[in-house]
C-alpha cells in the first residue's frame, strides 16, 4: 500500500513539474498574463475594469466597483456559500445542555 501511495505522490509531483515548465519566468515583460488582449484579440476584463471603473459607475473606490457592480452576482454566490458553511459549522459544533 505504501508503494502505491509513493507512486501516486511521485506521479502527481511529476505532473506538477511538467506543468510548471511552461510558465514564464518571473518578471518577464512579454508574458501572456501581462498582455492587454486575450488570445481572441479581446480586451482583458481586468484592463477594462481599471480603465472604465469610474466612467461606468462614478464610484471612486475601484475595489467596490469590481465587487459590487461588475461581479455582484459572483460575490453574492460566494457570500451565500460562506454563510451556509458558517451556519452548518455552528449547528454541528453547538453543545446541547443535559437536562
Amino acid at each position: 500500500m505504501k508503494i502505491l501511495q509513493a507512486f501516486l505522490i511521485l506521479g502527481f509531483a511529476g505532473i506538477m513539474l511538467y506543468g510548471s515548465l511552461g510558465l514564464p519566468h518571473r518578471g518577464q515583460a512579454e508574458a501572456v498574463r501581462d498582455a492587454n488582449r486575450s488570445g481572441m484579440n479581446k480586451v482583458d476584463p481586468g484592463q477594462y475594469y481599471i480603465a472604465n471603473a469610474y466612467k461606468d459607475t462614478r464610484t471612486p473606490n475601484m475595489v467596490t466597483v469590481v465587487l459590487g457592480d461588475y461581479r455582484s452576482l459572483d460575490t453574492l454566490g460566494e457570500q451565500i456559500v460562506i454563510y451556509t458553511a458558517g451556519l452548518v459549522t455552528i449547528l454541528i459544533l453547538r453543545r446541547r445542555r443535559k437536562k
